[in-house]
């Protein structure tokens, strides 16, 4: 069974990689963000509003309602400012959404249905909001691969280093590369 805890890690572990994302793409002009990079969405503009996109969907179908209603591939936020500005208010709705959580409700079975791909499915719910997160951690890696391809590093994304990160300046984190 999934473990209730996990929901609330893995949605405070999207919020600080978000946050370092969003950080290393605002140091881009907003012509190197929307520059058509040859990505599945194109651009890492697109990349990021698609992360957006998905996160509002599975929540919507989580949650029981509609919070998008823009098509697979169909800009949110043409804009950044506006683009990050509801990606910080969706990731702090994420943790809120995941604390409630209990592994009771995520054993329960959903059934969903696909607009992408054109199928319905019965699981349990922790198999999909597994892959809600798995889903940004896939994006946010072909986002970083754009960044380091433009010369903008993102920073240390490994998830066991998410408490340590979080305890502030008095904690000296060493890191040695090999």
């Amino acid at each position: 069974m999934f473990d209730g805890n996990l929901p609330q890690l893995m949605a405070a572990y999207n919020q600080w990689q978000n946050r370092q994302v969003y950080h290393a793409a605002a140091q881009l002009s907003e012509e190197q963000r929307q520059a058509d990079r040859g990505a599945f969405f194109r651009s890492v503009h697109g990349t990021l509003d698609h992360l957006l996109w998905g996160d509002l969907i599975w929540l919507g179908r989580f949650t029981e309602q509609t919070l998008v209603t823009q098509p697979c591939g169909e800009l949110l936020h043409p804009d950044f400012a506006s683009l990050s500005a509801a990606r910080e208010a969706l990731d702090q709705q994420l943790i809120s959404w995941a604390a409630g959580l209990n592994a009771e409700w995520l054993a329960e079975p959903i059934t969903w249905t696909s607009r992408l791909y054109q199928f319905t499915q019965t699981v349990p719910r922790w198999v999909l909001v597994q892959h809600m997160f798995n889903h940004q951690t896939h994006h946010r890696g072909q986002v970083g691969t754009l960044l380091q391809q433009l010369g903008v590093e993102v920073g240390i994304t490994d998830l066991p280093l998410l408490d340590i990160l979080q305890q502030g300046p008095s904690q000296q984190l060493v890191i040695h590369r090999v």
